[in-house]
């Protein structure tokens, strides 16, 4: 029953945003994510607490600056995600999405090995699942199933909407090497807190973070191209797309490797995020403590 009238509350909202004009969803989006701001003060400290650690040379004004930005950015990746299925076509694309970079997964897949495309809740991250397909790619996506079904199957719908096709990240790890096999895209967010078998505390802006090594050892194993990915929303609400060079985890499967590799991946997620630190989602707690929260 809260599952149920949870997705009541939300298909309402969705339905409005959906109904709404683009430019005028966005715009909605932005003033409930300045919104939030307030309403969520704990999330608001979370994410000041955050980025005065991450980046202490930053001032109090320019934290407080960047949080009211990312509240405001949230917001309109928020709505924009729930009309994903309303871009389609060419036009679309050329129309709101800047594309850079697409012969770097063009050499990748040359090799006959699939490519992983590694980025984290920067910019607008779902954009791939509409960009990739349009642009040719077979294209699957690694994706964490909500806590509510009725809310995952919507967002469900819409990251296929396009041709995408879903992954669940529970015991994913197979399905993975066979879109691989199949010399497919696959995208994963890297930026996630794993904890337990399978992660490793990796220096993410100078702090350990639990991050999963399941991906390390598979591209360092079996030789996958990696490619970093990143999806910028600009201030007229449209998108730079970028698609980084390729790359390789080398050495081998040694505890001290695996750890030296995904540094360098979170590395690669860093470098990202510090082109615009507002767009990236600094309200998750990405720094647990072992013992802790």
């Amino acid at each position: 029953m809260r599952n149920v009238l949870e997705y009541i509350l939300f298909i309402c909202t969705a339905s409005l945003v959906r109904a709404l004009p683009r430019t005028t969803a966005l715009s909605l989006g932005g003033w409930l994510g300045q919104l939030a701001r307030h309403l969520q003060k704990r999330r608001a400290e979370i994410a000041r607490e955050n980025l005065q650690r991450a980046l202490p040379e930053l001032s109090p004004a320019e934290v407080s600056a960047a949080i009211g930005r990312m509240f405001k950015h949230m917001g309109i990746c928020f709505v924009d995600m729930l009309r994903l299925d309303k871009y389609h076509g060419q036009r679309d694309l050329e129309r709101y999405f800047s594309v850079n970079g697409i012969e770097n997964l063009q050499e990748a897949l040359a090799l006959g090995r699939g490519c992983l495309i590694i980025t984290g809740h920067i910019g607008f991250w779902e954009a791939g699942t509409f960009v990739l397909p349009q642009t040719g790619f077979a294209f699957e996506v690694v994706a964490k199933p909500m806590r509510n079904p009725l809310v995952d199957a919507f967002f469900a719908r819409m990251r296929q909407a396009s041709g995408t096709t879903l992954i669940n990240s529970h015991n994913g790890a197979r399905n993975i090497l066979k879109s691989l096999k199949n010399n497919h895209v696959v995208g994963l967010l890297l930026d996630q807190h794993i904890k337990g078998p399978g992660s490793v505390a990796a220096p993410f802006f100078g702090r350990p973070a639990h991050t999963t090594t399941i991906i390390t050892q598979m591209a360092t194993r079996y030789r996958i191209p990696i490619v970093t990915a990143y999806s910028y929303r600009r201030p007229d609400n449209n998108y730079e797309i970028r698609y980084d060079k390729m790359f390789f985890l080398e050495g081998d499967l040694s505890e001290a490797n695996i750890l030296a590799n995904t540094t360098l991946l979170n590395q690669k997620l860093e470098q990202g995020i510090r082109h615009d630190i507002s767009q990236w989602f600094w309200l998750h707690r990405r720094w647990r403590q072992c013992c802790g929260t």
